[in-house]
């Protein structure tokens, strides 16, 4: 039971962070290297992003929360390491949480730099 509650906290994490990536890192990207005229054609066909930008300091603090919570849940330190028989091979399981988390850690980031961080270093960089 543990580790399926591990697994669905790093599925959700995953989902909660690729929405990250959605709602910031896409569309700054598109337009640093496509222009303005790509957003604009971007927004227009998935009118959604607009709304999912509104809301981006929710969406991060909700993917942060669960990303931690995942984290938690698969590091930290037990007594008992053993598996019992009934919740099958916990070897696999543990690598599936273990890869759906960091995976899920690198999406926050880059959708965090690019929501957060991307245009303050710009402006100091001078660009």
């Amino acid at each position: 039971m543990k580790n399926i509650k591990k697994d669905i906290v790093s599925l959700l994490a995953l989902f909660t962070s690729t929405g990250t990536l959605l709602c910031c890192a896409m569309p700054v990207a598109i337009a640093t290297f496509a222009g303005g005229a790509a957003v604009a054609s971007l927004v227009s066909s998935f009118p959604f992003l607009i709304t999912l930008s509104r809301y981006k300091f929710f969406i991060f603090l909700v993917a942060g929360i669960l990303l931690f919570i995942s984290g938690f849940l698969i590091y930290r330190p037990r007594k008992n390491k053993t598996c019992p028989a009934y919740e099958g091979n916990c070897e696999v399981a543990g690598r599936f949480s273990k890869f759906t988390f960091w995976i899920s850690l690198f999406i926050f980031s880059v959708g965090f730099f690019f929501a957060y961080l991307s245009v303050p270093l710009m402006r100091w960089l001078g660009i």
